[in-house]
């Protein structure tokens, strides 16, 4: 039996909460649904799995990040470069499809479609 009921959320530090909540608004579509002064948590669709926001020191080269899935990669990756998004193109593996994305504070986050 596993310790652990689920995964709560994933956490991503910036530098300016209220600038990263704009942009993960904007760009990403992820609404504010708690904050307290330093941290957001965002939603991310129907994923019971929340995405927090805080600010706070950033870790350059980070190996943690949310991968994000759609079932419209081809239109989400058009969407997000055109809002000049930082992206990747879109690699295609023997059962994976995926970009990567970055956030003004260089975080990493992967868009997939398996």
């Amino acid at each position: 039996m596993s310790l652990f009921e689920r995964i709560d959320t994933v956490c991503l530090a910036v530098s300016d909460i209220e600038k990263a909540k704009k942009w993960y608004g904007d760009n990403l579509k992820l609404k504010v649904i708690f904050q307290e002064a330093n941290y957001a948590i965002l939603s991310t669709g129907d994923s019971g799995i929340p995405l927090t926001i805080e600010e706070g020191e950033i870790t350059p080269n980070n190996s943690t990040y949310p991968i994000f899935y759609t079932m419209n990669i081809v239109e989400v990756h058009k969407e997000l470069s055109e809002k000049g998004v930082k992206s990747t193109e879109i690699v295609k593996e023997e059962s994976n499809t995926f970009f990567d994305i970055f956030d003004p504070d260089g975080n990493r986050m992967q868009v997939c479609f398996a």
